[in-house]
């Protein structure tokens, strides 16, 4: 399933480090590219509640992951052929969808794994496989529009049509992991949960945490789109800014996947002061040094969400609740992901340093709030 994630992420992490430029390109605003991202992703998180409900009362995981994966897949493609940035925001969505329906099915059939190694490490190494094909992607697109000249936007839509290959080779792959492995559940280690029962406060606390965390995060085509204003970077280099946080989010959701199973909280707290600091990085600076070092920040902070946060869940839900505890979990980050990428885009649209202050504060916000979860929990995940 990992490799089936990296040819997924081939296809669309590539079409995602070339969203927002497109949409500019079409005619969209700052504005407008937010709250496509924000409503995607909404859309994306915010569907799990019903699909991860759903999943776990039919017990069909491997149904729910192949309908997702082939609505998200082929929506990339068909890029190529909207018009109008009203059409691309609209397939756009449609991608966002697909993973809203095969996610919790697919984090529930790989928490089993992963409970054998350690919830942390399991996701890590997944998360790892998955960033190599989010790495591939950008840097393969960036390749194309290197060696293709002529119009741009032309060029944008022959690279989202060569995207149709990898998501070919996904289903393949995935086909052969669902003959293969049937039924995964009975890779689960029966282990004693940790019993939240009394401290119902610390698990609202983790809920604000991590809305406020998703809430100050800046989806990229947000920041692909300001790159391409400024003009800091040539076309061809966008896509390998989006290649070099992809990189680094494979790294840190390594080291930090592994630093959970030792400290717990700690570690996430830790990686979300670091990544306080993409915004004025990536948003305020001139010179391509700080920007990149705002990017890999970016990429710090999506990194550790993507392995810590999933671990929480596989460490404290049963076996047969996990669908339906990742739908809901992830329903209440896609809601503020999109209440926050909204709002900065329309802050972009008013002044930049408008954006960046409420980034800073919402983040910094979040670590405060993790503080106070580390000292609730006390020794109950760490």
């Amino acid at each position: 399933m990992g490799i089936v994630s990296l040819f997924a992420d081939i296809t669309h992490e590539g079409a995602r480090s070339l969203i927002g430029p497109y949409l500019g390109l079409l005619g969209a605003s700052a504005t407008a590219v937010g709250i496509i991202s924000g409503l995607g992703e909404f859309i994306g998180y915010g569907l799990r509640l019903l699909t991860g409900y759903l999943s776990d009362k039919t017990r069909r995981y491997w149904l729910f992951t192949f309908l997702g994966y082939g609505m998200d897949l082929f929506a990339v493609p068909l890029l190529a052929l909207a018009g109008r940035w009203e059409i691309a925001a609209m397939l756009i969505i449609m991608e966002r969808t697909g993973k809203a329906i095969r996610k919790p099915s697919k984090d529930t059939l790989m928490s089993y794994a992963a409970r054998n190694v350690g919830s942390g490490k399991g996701f890590a190494i997944a998360e790892v496989l998955d960033q190599i094909g989010a790495v591939s992607g950008p840097v393969i697109l960036s390749l194309i529009l290197l060696f293709k000249s002529g119009d741009k936007l032309a060029n944008y839509r022959f690279a989202f049509a060569i995207l149709l290959i990898p998501a070919l080779i996904t289903l393949i792959l995935l086909l052969i992991s669902r003959l293969n492995f049937p039924q995964p559940e009975k890779f689960e280690v029966k282990e004693e949960t940790i019993n939240f029962e009394g401290i119902s406060k610390s698990y609202w606390l983790y809920l604000v945490a991590i809305s406020l965390i998703a809430a100050g995060f800046a989806d990229f085509p947000l920041l692909a789109f300001h790159f391409q204003r400024i003009d800091i970077f040539s076309p061809t280099m966008i896509p390998f800014m989006y290649a070099i946080a992809m990189g680094v989010d494979a790294v840190s959701a390594l080291i930090f996947g592994l630093f959970y199973d030792k400290v717990g909280v700690t570690s996430l707290i830790i990686a979300s002061s670091l990544s306080i600091f993409f915004s004025p990085f990536s948003f305020l600076s001139n010179s391509s040094l700080v920007v990149i070092l705002g990017v890999i920040l970016w990429g710090i902070g999506m990194g550790a969400q993507e392995s810590i946060l999933k671990s929480v869940v596989a460490d404290i839900v049963t076996p047969e609740k996990r669908g339906t505890a990742y739908g809901f979990f992830n329903a209440i980050f896609g809601f503020f992901w999109f209440i926050g990428s909204a709002i900065m885009g329309v802050l972009y649209d008013h002044t930049i340093v408008s954006l960046v202050i409420f980034s800073m504060i919402v983040e910094s916000a979040a670590v405060f709030t993790l503080f106070l979860l580390k000292s609730k929990l006390g020794n109950a995940v760490n």
